[in-house]
């Protein structure tokens, strides 16, 4: 393959391009194409595929808070098993070593503020080597991955100034 670095960049803005639509964008053939995402997701490159959702024009109710945490590294493991006792809820997408003011980055997505709340207070702040929390709730999301959220009221805009 030409490019392989190309196609995990097209395939990271739309996960929906054909094989076909790949190798031409790639001036790869589609057998190659088909050979490197095998490949790719068999070392763990590709590690998965994923919609974006916009859940706030669906009747789902959710919330998405981002946690602060620090820790105290355990010796041995440093922050890699508190880690992974952390992603190992089912609320949790996300977790992040951060440097700066606090250790990990938690992102989290339940039904209510108050499930969130309850489960920084029962199952987050109470581990052993947890030393503090911030949490801060998402209230409207502008971009995400990329993706602008609502790109028409900027279009509305655009043509309201215009005239």
């Amino acid at each position: 393959m030409k490019n392989p670095e190309k196609l995990l960049d097209l395939l990271s803005q739309d996960a929906r391009l054909s094989t076909a639509q790949l190798a031409a964008m790639t001036g790869s053939s589609e057998d190659e194409v088909v050979s490197q995402l095998k490949h790719y997701e068999k070392n763990g490159t590709i590690l998965g595929y994923k919609a974006l959702v916009d859940w706030d024009k669906t009747d789902r109710e959710s919330v998405t808070a981002l946690i602060e945490v620090k820790i105290t590294p355990q010796k041995g493991m440093g922050f890699d098993e508190i880690a992974r006792q952390i992603y190992s809820h089912h609320q949790v997408e996300s977790v992040y070593l951060m440097s700066g003011g606090f250790d990990l980055t938690v992102i989290i997505k339940d039904r209510t503020m108050r499930e969130v709340a309850r489960f920084v207070a029962e199952q987050l702040a109470p581990m052993e080597n947890v030393l503090s929390t911030g949490t801060h709730f998402i209230l409207k999301k502008y971009k995400d991955y990329g993706v602008e959220y609502n790109p028409s009221e900027k279009d509305k805009r655009e043509v309201m100034m215009s005239w």
